[in-house]
């Protein structure tokens, strides 16, 4: 099994259902993972797409899939971290509802695995800055890391 990258948090989603439908708690601010509130958004992901490589040098994520499935993968870039150039990846979605949290300046990317378009939930920590984007990119099929994509489109 590969080691969890340092400061990765796993929470799996509890969905409670009663008569009228079924409701799931996300993100809290008393959970052990939470850091802070900066905005909420929802991205979209169609099939045989990927979004990749990027990471926040301020920002955390708490990412969760709504729709379809996804497969989400980390790379530590961290060169003082216990677990530098590890690769984790995670399979979410409505088959696995789970919130990842990944930490700054830890790669992260997705791509969608299912024949339909994706759903993703992100809650980071800090508001998107349109001026200084708090984001820095690498190509998602010509870099160094270790991961090669299923899918065919790539940004």
């Amino acid at each position: 099994m590969v080691e969890i990258i340092k400061d990765v948090k796993i929470k799996k989603l509890k969905v409670i259902p009663d008569e009228r439908g079924r409701l799931m708690e996300i993100l809290r601010n008393d959970d052990d993972l939470f850091v802070q509130f900066g905005q909420v958004y929802i991205t979209v992901v169609y099939p045989e797409v990927v979004k990749a490589w990027h990471y926040h040098k301020k920002q955390c994520d708490n990412i969760v899939v709504l729709t379809g499935m996804a497969r989400i993968v980390l790379y530590d870039n961290r060169e003082n971290s216990t677990t530098y150039k590890i690769v984790n990846e995670f399979f979410m979605g409505i088959h696995n509802p789970i919130l990842l949290h990944i930490p700054t300046n830890v790669f992260h990317g997705f791509e969608n695995i299912y024949n339909e378009e994706v759903m993703v939930l992100n809650i980071p920590s800090e508001v998107y800055n349109y001026d200084n984007p708090d984001e820095l990119r690498i190509d998602p099929f010509n870099n160094e890391i270790p991961v090669k994509w299923n899918a065919k489109i790539g940004g």
